[in-house]
């Protein structure tokens, strides 16, 4: 219950705009959206998942105006460390695929498609995370294969991550192994009992 308490003290907190969003004060410039020092509206969802955790942004009050303004060089200082990490997160992706398993007929036409969520998914296995909006998709992988896709990380940042996409293993296998055993154990009780009549023959002609 206090927890409760406190999200909605902190919602009731934020103000609202003119066209009903958000109202924010962007702390860094973020793509197509705003420069640092700008009061931007947002929705409530982009705000609170996104800018408010992310450290981008806060409530815009003429405290937090002044309080940008007087720490404009220690703001700008933490951009230039933002991007230095965006750049190395880059060449990190640059330097690594990841490969995606998914059901496809022989011709390699997938049954479905591959999408952002689950490249975001593949990367995030391999301690890389980035957002479903980050991955730029001209549309959705419906076939096997190598493809190279553009991932934005900001600030006109980006890095380009190799995607395969591999048909699923382990789920036609196991029936072909069941079927082998089935016909070698069948092929094996057929030789036992041409033995054993072999004897019976045999004796009786004895």
């Amino acid at each position: 219950m206090p927890v409760t308490k406190s999200r909605t003290s902190r919602n009731q907190r934020l103000k609202r705009g003119e066209r009903g969003g958000i109202e924010l004060l962007l702390i860094q410039s973020v793509d197509y959206l705003g420069k640092q020092g700008e009061v931007v509206e947002v929705k409530r969802g982009y705000a609170m998942n996104y800018l408010l955790p992310q450290g981008l942004a806060t409530v815009a009050t003429e405290h937090h105006k002044r309080m940008v303004e007087k720490h404009k060089a220690k703001l700008l200082a933490i951009q230039h460390e933002r991007l230095a990490g965006l750049r190395q997160l880059a060449e990190r992706i640059a330097a690594q695929s990841v490969t995606i398993e998914a059901n496809a007929n022989d011709e390699g036409h997938l049954y479905g498609s591959v999408g952002a969520l689950e490249i975001v998914r593949a990367l995030k296995q391999q301690e890389v995370t980035i957002t479903p909006d980050q991955v730029r998709l001209k549309g959705p992988l419906k076939e096997l294969g190598l493809y190279t896709v553009d991932v934005h990380l900001g600030q006109e940042i980006e890095g380009q991550l190799k995607v395969w996409v591999v048909p699923t293993v382990g789920e036609t296998e196991p029936a072909a192994e069941s079927k082998a055993e089935g016909q070698a154990e069948g092929k094996s009780a057929s030789t036992g009992e041409g033995k054993s009549a072999g004897k019976k023959g045999e004796s009786a002609s004895k």
